[in-house]
């Protein structure tokens, strides 16, 4: 099997495909600086006659798949595989994997980070220093940049998969109450709460978003929601940014009904000009979609997708030994 990669893959990673798989061919989309498009994903595909691909951000289009429905397994290393079509691929019965909780770790320690540099007022006091504004003798800073601790907060989740469950655990240690929504959570966690989506926004100083986009999220978090929430409390999103009606986040923010907004992701990324009048808001602190870009979660995703893989093919060599069995009367 000849197996295309194309997303950022280490050598161990590499080497065990190669023993368990055959024939690897390594083309990863960070030396040309931007993902494959579509023409040039055909393009690689054909000349490495892939019979699987591993990817990261290319346009795993509609047309990429009819034109390759040979190919044995698709593997996405992201948290969803939103860049590969999938109703095609199951329509030809390729099967797709990805890296679910690739990205957790850092993604929990940064919205953290973020969060306490937000309450210890870091930024402005950086910049006020930096401005020169310290006079001898004079404690303004100490008066004027005066924070809050994170501990004893309550923080509620919306949605409560791998980064919002990472996310609690470190919080805990603060300590501060956690609360979260999450209808397709059956089972209760006994050392958090689960509230309706309202007393999330009712009653947490920080409201954390964790939404998958899908037709029951897109815009789900809505004026209705945000004008729930205290006057000192705090949005952060570091999930997806349709699920938040952007409008009306920036409504809150403007009006001040909120204490202000931790950013990672925006309706268009490059932004455009509504998108810019919330990063240039006084209070918003917006980091440009790098809440899960460590080195670490590389590896992270080799680990995840190189176990999926290996099951997946135990399974097939099973189902091939059974059907061999039945053939032959074994």
């Amino acid at each position: 099997m000849n197996i295309l990669i194309t997303a950022p893959y280490n050598d161990n990673g590499r080497t065990a495909l190669k023993k368990a798989f055959g024939n690897v061919i390594y083309k990863v989309w960070k030396e040309k600086g931007s993902a494959y498009t579509s023409e040039e994903l055909n393009s690689l595909l054909d000349e490495s006659k892939a019979d699987a691909l591993i990817t990261e951000h290319d346009e795993v289009s509609a047309s990429v798949i009819k034109k390759h429905p040979h190919l044995k397994f698709i593997g996405v290393c992201r948290g969803t595989p939103s860049n590969v079509d999938l109703a095609t691929a199951k329509e030809l019965n390729i099967p797709v994997f990805h890296t679910p909780a690739r990205n957790a770790q850092a993604v929990a320690e940064m919205l953290i980070a973020n969060v306490i540099i937000f309450l210890r007022q870091v930024i402005p006091s950086t910049d006020w220093l930096r401005g020169r504004n310290w006079q001898k003798g004079a404690h303004a800073s100490y008066l004027q940049f005066k924070g809050n601790e994170l501990a004893g907060k309550t923080v509620g989740m919306v949605g409560f998969g791998a980064v919002g469950q990472y996310t609690a655990t470190i919080l805990k240690a603060f300590p501060c109450h956690i609360k979260y929504y999450d209808p397709y959570l059956k089972d209760p966690f006994t050392e958090y709460e689960q509230v309706t989506l309202e007393e999330v926004f009712e009653k947490s100083d920080i409201v954390s978003i964790h939404l998958p986009v899908n037709d029951t999220t897109k815009g789900m978090i809505n004026k209705s929601l945000l004008r729930r929430m205290k006057p000192d409390a705090i949005f952060v999103n570091t999930a997806r940014a349709s699920v938040v009606n952007r409008n009306d986040l920036l409504d809150v923010i403007v009006h001040n009904a909120i204490r202000g907004a931790i950013l990672d992701v925006f309706d268009n990324e490059p932004p455009d000009e509504t998108d810019y009048r919330l990063i240039d808001h006084p209070n918003v602190l917006a980091t440009p979609h790098t809440a899960g870009a460590t080195h670490e979660v590389e590896d992270h995703h080799v680990e995840i997708l190189n176990a999926k893989l290996l099951q997946w093919k135990k399974e097939q060599l099973s189902d091939a030994l059974d059907f061999t069995n039945h053939r032959y009367g074994k």
